[in-house]
This record gives C-alpha cells, structure tokens and sequence, in this order.
C-alpha cells in the first residue's frame, strides 16, 4: 500500500519528508539557496511544468519554507524567497549533494563550494557539537527524546 502522507508518524524524518519529500521539491530549494526567486527562472533552469512548479511552490510557501512577495503590479509576478526555515535546509540539500558527487558523479562534481571565508573549497564534515570530534554513523546511538510518544522509534535489541 503506498503511503500518501507521514503527518501522523512520530519521527522528525517522516516530518521533514512531509515538507520537502518530493523529488522537484528539494531541487526548488537548491535553487533558492543559489539565488533563483523568479516562477520563469525556476521553470527555465528546472524543465518543470507550469502546474507541478505552481504546486510545489505554494506547498513550500504553505509549510512556511518560501515566502511569496510582489515585485510587479500588472500584471501581478512574485518573487519566492527563502524564509528561515527554508534557509536551513542548505545542510541537508548540501549532505544530498555531496552524497551525489560522491556516488553518482563519475565524472566529478557538477557543482562545489566555496568558502567565502578563506576562499577554499569544501564540504561539509559532521562534528559532534558538544566536543567537536568528527562522527559517522557508527559513532551514533539513537535514544529517545523529549517528543517520542512511545519506545518503538528505537530499534529493539
């Protein structure tokens, strides 16, 4: 049976997914987070279709991802503009890139990163924010937090 909706599951992924789970979704994103805010210019960079873009734009701007602002009276256009919540979603479009440069890139990244700061290029490395230590997934233990509503989030053993 195909899943239409996680709004129920009590686990922050499935939450997250809700939001931006569609494959055209994240990819509007990615272009936000470079600076795309135009309907025509998502449209032209991305080969959507008028109605799918129509759709997922309202969809992030309805779970408070983008923000719809008029930048022309007659007739009225609209520029799409990250909001905080859609700003923060630069770690995970740039954990899905990195992923990807990695595993489906043979012939290199498409896209890099710049560090403004020094001016070198990078990538993201998870740290741990209390002690600073690189971490991978087997230095991790999930254990529940103050939202679980019961223990089947864990895995039992």
């Amino acid at each position: 049976m195909r899943r239409t909706s996680f709004e129920d599951m009590n686990c922050s992924l499935a939450q997250c997914l809700e939001v931006v789970g569609e494959w055209w979704t994240l990819l509007i994103v990615r272009d936000a987070l470079f600076g795309v805010t135009r309907f025509d210019d998502f449209r032209a960079r991305l080969g959507i279709a008028r109605n799918v873009l129509t759709q997922r734009l309202e969809h992030l701007i309805d779970h408070g991802v983008l923000t719809r602002e008029p930048y022309q009276d007659n007739p009225v256009r609209y520029d799409y503009r990250l909001t905080p919540k859609g700003r923060s979603l630069w770690l995970v479009v740039t954990a899905m890139r990195q992923w990807g440069d990695e595993w489906a890139a043979p012939d290199g990244p498409p896209v890099q990163t710049r560090h403004t700061g020094c001016g070198n290029l990078m990538t993201i490395e998870p740290v741990c924010s209390e002690c600073g230590e690189h971490v991978g997934a087997r230095d991790l233990r999930p254990v529940l937090g103050p939202g679980a509503k019961d223990a089947s989030l864990l895995p039992s053993g």
